[in-house]
């Protein structure tokens, strides 16, 4: 299978929101996020992207259908409950790129297309800024949800592969209503970080 993987930045990335949106509901209804997704909100989110000078979104094009997506921005562009942890920590947020999503439908994974998103970001990253390190997040969930498939696999030995180490000490809180329920509630995401630079880990 061949997937177009193209980089979209500011308007450009606006003819895409659209599709962008619908594919986000869809891949995050599924575990782990269990997300019941509304449009209207999706449209209004990635619309910042546009907004941001340095963000990108690295897109996996299969013809004119938009199947994949990856974001990324300055931790500065971010929301205050993404940079609080780093300050927090003493990590100044001009030193971070923000990894915010990869999704990509079922029937495209296994690919190459998740390689291709990390690699196509800390380009993006590198090109745009002088960050030390790269950053993102995932929710936490217990090993007993009632909700985890049998044949759920972690994403953890992908994202050592792309040479990312698992921060736990550095957490947000998000909220979001899951499937089948009346309202929003928090959920914990811990931070995976990468250097950039050579600069070692905090």
């Amino acid at each position: 299978m061949t997937l177009a993987i193209r980089t979209a930045r500011g308007t450009g990335l606006l003819p895409y929101v659209p599709a962008l949106a619908r594919l986000r509901i869809t891949v995050f209804r599924d575990w782990p996020y269990l997300y019941e997704g509304d449009q209207a909100y999706e449209e209004q989110y990635l619309a910042t992207y546009a907004e941001s000078p340095r963000a990108a979104v690295v897109l996996a094009l299969d013809g004119e259908d938009v199947v994949g997506a990856s974001t990324c921005l300055p931790l500065t562009d971010e929301t205050d409950n993404v940079q609080a942890p780093f300050r927090q920590a003493g990590i100044a947020p001009d030193r971070v790129f923000y990894f915010g999503e990869s999704v990509l439908l079922r029937r495209y994974r296994g690919a190459g297309a998740g390689v291709r998103f990390f690699e196509e970001r800390e380009a993006h990253a590198r090109a745009v800024s002088a960050c030390d390190f790269a950053a993102f997040c995932a929710v936490q969930r217990p090993a007993d949800h009632p909700m985890k498939p049998e044949d759920a696999v972690p994403l953890d030995g992908f994202w050592r592969k792309r040479g990312f180490t698992p921060t736990p000490q550095l957490s947000c809180i998000m909220d979001w209503k899951e499937v089948g329920a009346t309202e929003e509630t928090p959920h914990r995401l811990a931070f995976w970080m990468k250097s950039l630079t050579g600069v070692p880990l905090p």
